[in-house]
């Protein structure tokens, strides 16, 4: 879901979220990630073009990298971030209060 907003509408979304849940709650978000170094998989493939899918179709929405993920969910104040299993080209991430 995140991958069709900005990055400042993501860090609205993200706080909306850490808002809400308890102190020892948590966000599960499931998005493809683009790799830093180009590869030549499938998955790495799909990714890339959703991410040009992305950029075309939406206002500012793209798909990010590991670290991307990581300074959004940390901007905003989640503590803890866990990039739990890959499944079909999409990583489940959690992020912890």
């Amino acid at each position: 879901m995140l991958h069709g907003w900005s990055d400042e509408h993501c860090l609205k979304l993200l706080k909306s979220c850490y808002d809400a849940i308890p102190n020892d709650g948590k966000v599960i978000v499931l998005e493809a990630l683009i790799p830093i170094v180009p590869e030549n998989s499938h998955a790495a493939k799909y990714t890339s073009q959703l991410d040009v899918l992305m950029m075309t179709q939406s206002r500012g929405g793209k798909e990010r990298t590991k670290q991307e993920f990581i300074d959004l969910a940390t901007k905003v104040g989640f503590s803890g971030i866990r990039f739990e299993c890959f499944v079909s080209n999409f990583w489940v991430m959690e992020f912890f209060k």
